[in-house]
Formats: structure tokens, C-alpha cells, sequence
């Protein structure tokens, strides 16, 4: 079964852009593996919460990502 598990910031997509996104991947897998993995792709989204990330040591948070 195909899998991915993406992790997005916390509010920063709607529910249709989630939906999007998950279908995007979906599509990127069926068009690797063909269609038979369609209905067998799990995608995973979650959000991480504000200041729940770090990159080299810095805490990400939405002032820093431009998104306050």
C-alpha cells in the first residue's frame, strides 16, 4: 500500500486545499504504480502546531514564517 504522511503548519490550508493536496498525492502515486493503487493510497495529513518546528536548531514560528 502506498503511504505518505505530510506534515503541513497548523492553519494554513483550508479544507478544500487539503483535499487538494491529498489528491494530488494520490494522483502522483496512481500514475507510478497505476491505477490498481488508487483505492489502496493512504495519505496522512497533520498539522504541526505553531512553534512545533525546528530547522537547524530555530524554533519555526508564524512570525518567522511571514505568516502572523
Amino acid at each position: 500500500m502506498p503511504y505518505a504522511h505530510l506534515k503541513v503548519p497548523a492553519g494554513t490550508l483550508t479544507d478544500a486545499s487539503k483535499k487538494k493536496l491529498q489528491d494530488a498525492v494520490t494522483d502522483a502515486f496512481a500514475e507510478v504504480y497505476g491505477e490498481r493503487a488508487r483505492p489502496n493510497t493512504l495519505v496522512i495529513l497533520e498539522e504541526v502546531a505553531d512553534g512545533g518546528w525546528s530547522f537547524g536548531g530555530t524554533i519555526l514560528t508564524a512570525d518567522i514564517l511571514g505568516r502572523s
